[in-house]
């Protein structure tokens, strides 16, 4: 079975800031393209389409 690692508090702030520079950087005409991308680069590093389905589905929850 395969051990998934999880980020602490820090980590997650790091990511937050990260994400937040780089949909600035973006700008709003292409945020959605962006993300879209950024989202199957990830999808691809994590490896386990079942996984990033149910990640999908606990994104959607209380938006």
């Amino acid at each position: 079975m395969t051990q998934h690692r999880t980020l602490d508090i820090a980590g997650l702030e790091n990511v937050y800031d990260a994400l937040a520079t780089a949909i600035d950087q973006a700008g709003p005409d292409k945020t959605e393209l962006f993300l879209v991308k950024l989202a199957l680069l990830n999808a691809d590093a994590l490896g386990d389409a079942e996984r990033f389905q149910r990640q999908i589905q606990a994104a959607l929850k209380d938006l």
